[in-house]
């Protein structure tokens, strides 16, 4: 049970470490050997590339889960907290349907891949493993998703406390601001 839980806080974060360093050594990597060995890699650009798209897709996820995605937050601020409530239950079922509908069109594109066989050209990297970065990315943003909602649904039935966060919720909680106050 812990390790589910430890899956639960931590999953996006380790996939984002893991891609992002990737990405950084094999860059760094190519670098090195361009400009000091005079030699370059065929395949390290390739690689970080796709390290990338899957670093964009698992860190919607990552953003969803934090409350960090893009939102106007002008009607949350003028709205009580009950308001509050309903209209991010609003917007995340408005993401939802989004977010399913990317899963729909992506795997589609992942069978139709998976249908041509291509590779890619320097790793031979097979291209549907490329393109499931969509289906996959937003399937763990749908989860997520989802457990917010549940989390919301609970909070207007006054079952458990859930604070949707706004840009002026991170100004207030930033440290040079703590300080300020004080």
């Amino acid at each position: 049970m812990k390790i589910v839980k430890y899956l639960d806080e931590h999953f996006e974060e380790l996939l984002l470490v893991l891609f992002s360093f990737v990405m950084v050594a094999v860059i760094a990597m190519q670098v090195f050997m361009r400009f000091v060995l005079g030699n370059s890699l065929s395949w390290s650009e390739e690689l970080a590339r796709y390290c990338f798209i899957w670093l964009v897709y698992i860190g919607i996820s990552y953003g969803v889960k934090k409350q960090r995605h893009i939102k106007v937050d002008v009607l949350l601020i003028l709205l009580k907290e009950r308001g509050k409530m309903i209209l991010g239950i609003i917007a995340n079922l408005f993401f939802l349907g989004f977010a399913i509908f990317v899963i729909i069109v992506g795997f589609e594109l992942v069978e139709q891949q998976m249908g041509y066989g291509q590779t890619s050209p320097s790793m031979k990297v097979p291209m549907y493993i490329v393109y499931a970065a969509t289906p996959v990315g937003m399937s763990l943003t749908s989860i997520r998703i989802i457990q917010q909602l549940y989390m919301q649904v609970l909070t207007l039935l006054g079952k458990r406390h859930f604070t949707l966060k706004t840009e002026a919720d991170d100004v207030l909680e930033s440290e040079e601001v703590k300080e300020h106050l004080k």
